[in-house]
């Protein structure tokens, strides 16, 4: 397997098959990015073919700074397409709870719940909240970054994502009662 830079000099020689080699490379990443974003398997397919289309148009003026740079530059278009796409929806509306609904524990022990029902727990937040706690806490941006990618105040970015967790927290605390876990 050819490293970042090798792939990127053979892309930016005409190679379409080293083309084909990034997509396979990060299409699944890629997607998953997409499915965190967007929650919905067909719009996170649209997102992908949207961001593989800009990734190849722009490829050319991509610096590679260092393994794992091209990875990170094709994630950022990614989360770029899934927020643009959001926001053509208007499903990028915020939905404000009351102080007194959301628990005071915003870290609770993950422990013992399976990954396929923190996902869906997160895919159940509201898209404004989604959005910022995946690019927060997944995509690891900066309130500065995510502000600027949706278009909305660092603080309101911020104050996105107390709530998000206080959310998930929630959803987190009743499945282990539930569950008795």
């Amino acid at each position: 397997m050819n490293t970042e830079q090798q792939l990127l000099k053979r892309i930016n020689d005409g190679d379409a098959k080293a083309q084909e080699e990034l997509y396979r490379r990060y299409a699944g990443t890629a997607m998953a990015v997409a499915m965190r974003l967007v929650a919905d398997s067909d719009a996170a397919a649209d997102v992908l073919q949207e961001a593989f289309v800009k990734v190849f148009l722009r490829i050319g003026s991509f610096s590679w700074r260092g393994e794992g740079t091209l990875k990170a530059w094709v994630m950022r278009i990614v989360s770029n397409e899934a927020v643009d796409f959001m926001r053509q929806r208007q499903q990028l509306a915020y939905t404000e709870l009351p102080d007194d609904e959301l628990p005071d524990d915003e870290d609770p022990d993950v422990e013992g719940i399976p990954i396929d029902v923190l996902q869906s727990m997160i895919e159940q937040l509201p898209p404004g909240y989604r959005m910022v706690f995946t690019l927060y806490v997944l995509q690891q941006l900066s309130h500065k970054e995510i502000a600027a990618m949706m278009g909305i105040r660092e603080s309101s970015s911020s104050s996105q994502l107390i709530r998000a967790k206080k959310m998930l927290a929630r959803a987190i605390n009743k499945y282990k009662k539930e569950h008795e876990i």
